[in-house]
């Protein structure tokens, strides 16, 4: 596959080769639990019930998937600038820390979270009808844990170092078993939500081995090797990779508390279906949401890279090559949440009751969909220059206007009127974002400038 010079090459074909297909990688790998919900909800006579089941396991399993962001995302821009200051055994050291971090990480999830299971989908909104569906479904899957972590977590590395084929690889190659491997285990082998689970711990295991042994075997600028331990390294890695852990794992906190909110305040009947909408819309804005984390994530070396090496021009054209592909893509699907959503939300039921309910509630989640392009833009980027404080600022920000929104607009009118509060978040917290952004980061590549060459 070709070799991308993250610090010669120019700037947007460069932001293309790695934006497209990273972004082709985050869809693939939210097809993970897309297609799992595809054939949940299709299951005869429980379909419905499953389907909210596996929404309320939702969040928890996005917390659990957050500490790849806390350790990749943490780690890939330090190894980046190590490899625009030709540093290859920091780069190396990097890697090695962040595969102890995520190993360790994942079986201490694993364990306090199979202690924890009952308890958490009771207070995140499960139901007496949807309860063993969740149960089981939870069990199952946090057996795979540590692989989740590892796949998600490792993958950031090869596409960093400006290989977004191989990371496309990886994704793909779990994606397409699970695809495989879930109506043979659902519906040829009668395992029902259990056959799902199974069908993703088993595929993000393979997955995770791709990956791994990519770091290890491929000729890269910095290859995966077990090292040595460094402690003041991991405390740089989670430092930086909080930012990005926070904006994951609030974004699952906030849908615990949809869920929560929309089953208390819609009572008994009303309530189950508003959370079986909910999973359907939050199913689609991850096909929103994943590709768009893919473009700036699969960017973020560009920007680490340039700015290790003091090319203070390149990183600028960098920024805002990345948010005009954000843009593009954002424009793309504000137009299929126009005019193709019945079609989406075909594909996780058949029940005409939640087709003519969930069809509306998207359009409406979706409303604000061209302004994530900055927000993610001004994040991501943020992170890239390790300038967390700016990206959790923003991202906290936006999280705090979500929960006014669910908490006061079901109050003040109806139940589903808490399906307004993405689309009014989406719009505030970007223009916000872009003010902040524009202040900052601008004298941050001034004065980098000045210290380069003055």
């Amino acid at each position: 596959m070709r070799q991308n010079n993250l610090g010669q090459d120019k700037i947007f074909p460069l932001v293309l080769r790695l934006a497209l297909p990273t972004m082709l990688a985050q869809f693939v790998n939210v097809l993970y639990s897309v297609v799992d919900r595809m054939f949940i909800g299709h299951i005869p006579g429980i379909g419905s019930d499953a389907l909210a089941g596996v929404g309320i396991c939702s969040p928890i399993i996005a917390v659990l998937y957050a500490f790849c962001y806390l350790i990749g995302q943490g780690g890939t821009p330090i190894m980046a600038m190590a490899l625009g200051a030709h540093d290859t055994k920091r780069a190396e050291a990097v890697i090695s820390n962040c595969l102890r971090l995520l190993l360790g990480f994942g079986i201490g999830l694993t364990v306090l979270v199979l202690m924890l299971r009952k308890e958490l989908l009771w207070w995140f909104g499960a139901s007496v009808a949807t309860y063993p569906y969740a149960l089981e479904f939870l069990t199952v899957y946090l057996s795979g844990t540590a692989f989740a972590l590892l796949a998600g977590g490792m993958n950031s590395f090869l596409i960093a170092q400006g290989h977004a084929g191989w990371g496309v690889g990886t994704v793909l190659t779990g994606t397409l078993l699970n695809i495989t491997l879930d109506p043979i285990l659902i519906f040829r082998l009668h395992l029902g939500v259990m056959g799902a689970a199974t069908s993703t711990v088993i595929s993000q295991a393979v997955s995770a081995g791709f990956a791994i042994l990519c770091l290890y075997r491929l000729p890269l600028s910095a290859n995966l090797h077990w090292g040595k331990l460094d402690r003041r390294l991991w405390r740089q890695i989670i430092r930086l990779g909080l930012a990005p852990f926070l904006t994951y794992a609030l974004d699952s906190g906030l849908l615990i508390l949809l869920n929560t909110v929309l089953h208390r305040t819609g009572g008994p009947g009303e309530g189950d279906l508003l959370v079986t909408c909910a999973t359907i819309i939050q199913s689609y804005m991850l096909m929103i949401t994943s590709p768009l984390s893919g473009i700036t994530m699969g960017c973020q070396g560009i920007v680490s890279f340039n700015l290790g090496a003091h090319q203070y021009a390149r990183v600028k054209r960098a920024l805002w090559s990345v948010y005009f592909v954000c843009l593009s893509f954002c424009g793309i699907m504000m137009i299929v949440s126009l005019f193709a959503t019945p079609f989406v939300v075909r594909l996780f039921t058949s029940d005409p009751l939640l087709l003519n309910r969930a069809v509306p509630y998207i359009r409406i989640y979706s409303a604000g969909v061209l302004f994530m392009a900055a927000q993610w833009t001004v994040t991501d980027m943020g992170i890239a220059m390790e300038q967390s404080g700016l990206a959790l600022g923003c991202s906290l920000f936006r999280k705090g206007l979500y929960v006014c929104g669910v908490l006061l607009l079901p109050i003040l009118f109806r139940p589903d009127s808490a399906f307004f509060a993405q689309p009014i978040c989406d719009v505030v917290a970007s223009l916000v974002s872009v003010v902040a952004f524009l202040q900052i980061v601008p004298r941050i590549l001034h004065v980098g400038q000045e210290k380069a060459f003055g």
